[in-house]
């Protein structure tokens, strides 16, 4: 649950679970609020928006239980008052009202940051432009105080004034020339591992099958010829007379 809460916000975990809301709840219910809670949380700060996720999160949580959406809501956000301190609703003005304030110096970052995004694409562990350019950005919206959506805004906009380039082109020819090549790599290798993994069974199933097929045609031969093919002294018995029991060569002699 830290991952969405400072400090200050995880020791107000208490008074939220005695709030009038909160008491309600049984732990595991008290569980889930707190981390919707905090997934609302990151949402306004990545986005400045709040209603549809909590309208989804809402009504998921009411769906397990007895309680309906309108509830769910309230429950929400009341927890979400407790634990950060202001209501949803003054979260995301305070954003908004920061990012019109914003100074030239702290503008002038935004080169800064955005100038950052091409240096962990070329120097990071197959780092994409998408996911480079959302770091960049939360880290110049922390620094700010606004949300990432306007941070990125701005690193665009600084960005293109300091080097008359499209941040989005510019570091998408740095992530074709660093990052696809690692991708490329890591597809060739995993593509050779599987070969050699693969080459030992096909050769030792191509031994097994023709063994197999060797057992197969033995079981089928007659008894005699397996045996005379086993021991090059087997004799054959002697033929007997289709019309008598005794050898054909016997009851030739006698009959003369």
């Amino acid at each position: 649950m830290s991952l969405y809460f400072d400090k200050e916000e995880i020791g107000r975990f208490p008074e939220a679970r005695n709030s009038f809301s909160g008491r309600a709840l049984t732990d595991p219910q008290f569980e889930e609020v707190v981390a919707i809670v905090g997934i609302v949380k990151r949402e306004i700060m990545k986005t400045g928006a709040f209603k549809e996720k909590l309208g989804d999160y809402a009504y998921a949580l009411a769906r397990t239980e007895r309680f309906d959406v309108g509830r769910a809501e309230t429950i929400i956000r009341d927890v979400f008052k407790v634990i950060v301190g202001k209501t949803m609703n003054q979260m995301r003005e305070e954003l908004a009202e920061r990012e019109t304030k914003l100074t030239v110096d702290q503008k002038v970052k935004a080169h800064e940051f955005a100038s950052g995004v091409g240096n962990m694409i070329q120097h990071g562990d197959k780092i994409s432009f998408n996911r480079a350019f959302a770091h960049q950005g939360e880290m110049l919206a922390r620094e700010l105080g606004i949300t990432d959506a306007a941070a990125k805004r701005l690193m665009k906009e600084e960005f293109t004034a300091a080097t008359d380039l499209d941040l989005y082109e510019w570091g998408k020819n740095v992530e074709d020339i660093y990052y696809q090549p690692q991708i490329d790599a890591e597809r060739q290798r995993a593509e050779e591992r599987r070969q050699e993994g693969a080459r030992p069974r096909h050769e030792a199933n191509t031994r097994t099958n023709g063994r197999a097929g060797d057992s197969y045609r033995r079981a089928a031969q007659p008894s005699g010829r397996r045996q005379e093919q086993q021991d090059p002294s087997f004799e054959r018995p002697a033929e007997r007379n289709p019309q008598g029991s005794g050898p054909a060569r016997s009851r030739m002699r006698m009959s003369r």
